[in-house]
């Protein structure tokens, strides 16, 4: 057992100020009796990551810094959204860990779950999923639309862990490699298993929200979603492809269809055909071009290579 890891959990913050005084009092009763029980290292820390908070989540932060030895934290110039801030805090924490977990300040993440992980870490896997045992929790409405997107991913071709967000252990090689994906567009769940390296999954039970109110509505989460089909599979441009051939098989066999009912002599009113048939193309051909859209207006935010975060103070600096 490496008795001398230095853990450090990285913890998105946006609007979180009603979480965090038993977010930090949890995680602290956590850290120390791991640190007793030599698990871990006493240097291991909690980091905050303040995402461009409109309340007193950032004072908040500053606040527990100072009294509390084992919680420190940075702030982002902006609100750059989750995936964004969880990257800034994990390329911040990797210079100061062995190891880095990362998971929401809601307290949905089961906190007993980070001693199985680093029991992981020590038995040799670099990389630690955090995986839900069950979502019974979850209205009908989120459950069966959550594992559809799961199992549409698969069908994509994307290498994602089932029933599992974002709450996973990392060692510091890891992160030292995926500092190498310079997406701007970014889906970590679905973007660490293509780094490789030894994996093994946790399960866990996840809680009800503590406080406060979800900051992943319906409209965010549809995006989230899109975001990890177009970003990892190509498959909805081949989609339009073979659709594109059905169409014209079909126009051929219509085509054919008129020809013979005009050589017989038998009169058609077209007018009903031919505009459903316009109707019909012209929205075929929207959905289109609209998904080769997203495509493009992806790369064009590539090509930009604009920074995916800012910080702009540091409290380990201090």
């Amino acid at each position: 057992m490496k008795k001398d890891t230095i853990l450090y959990l990285v913890i998105p913050c946006y609007n979180e100020e009603e979480v965090l005084h038993e977010t930090t009092k949890q995680l602290k009763t956590k850290l120390q009796a791991m640190i007793k029980a030599k698990k871990i290292s006493n240097k291991s820390r909690v980091m905050y990551v303040n995402d461009g908070s409109k309340d007193k989540t950032w004072e908040l932060i500053k606040e527990i810094n100072e009294k509390e030895e084992l919680f420190t934290g940075i702030t982002l110039s902006r609100n750059r959204g989750h995936q964004n801030a969880l990257l800034g805090g994990l390329m911040t924490a990797k210079n100061y860990a062995d190891v880095v977990i990362s998971m929401d300040a809601d307290l949905q993440d089961d906190i007993n779950a980070i001693e199985a992980m680093i029991d992981k870490y020590h038995e040799g896997c670099e990389i630690v999923y955090g995986v839900r045992s069950a979502r019974k929790k979850d209205t009908f409405f989120k459950r069966v639309t959550a594992e559809g997107f799961y199992k549409v991913m698969k069908k994509l071709g994307v290498d994602c862990v089932y029933n599992h967000a974002d709450y996973r252990l990392t060692s510091k090689r890891v992160l030292e490699e995926f500092s190498n994906y310079k997406e701007v567009n970014l889906f970590l769940r679905g973007m660490f298993p293509l780094v490789g390296f030894k994996s093994d999954i946790v399960y866990y039970e996840r809680n009800e929200r503590f406080a406060g109110e979800s900051k992943y509505p319906l409209k965010k989460m549809l995006n989230f979603a899109w975001d990890g089909i177009t970003s990892f599979s190509t498959k909805p441009l081949r989609f339009i492809c073979v659709l594109g051939f059905i169409i014209l098989f079909v126009s051929i066999a219509i085509m054919i269809y008129s020809i013979v009912q005009k050589i017989l002599g038998n009169t058609v009113d077209g007018w009903t055909f031919l505009s459903i048939s316009i109707w019909f193309i012209g929205g075929i051909q929207m959905i289109c071009i609209g998904i080769i859209g997203e495509y493009i207006g992806k790369m064009y935010q590539e090509t930009k290579a604009r920074p995916r975060y800012i910080i702009s103070e540091n409290l380990e600096d201090k």
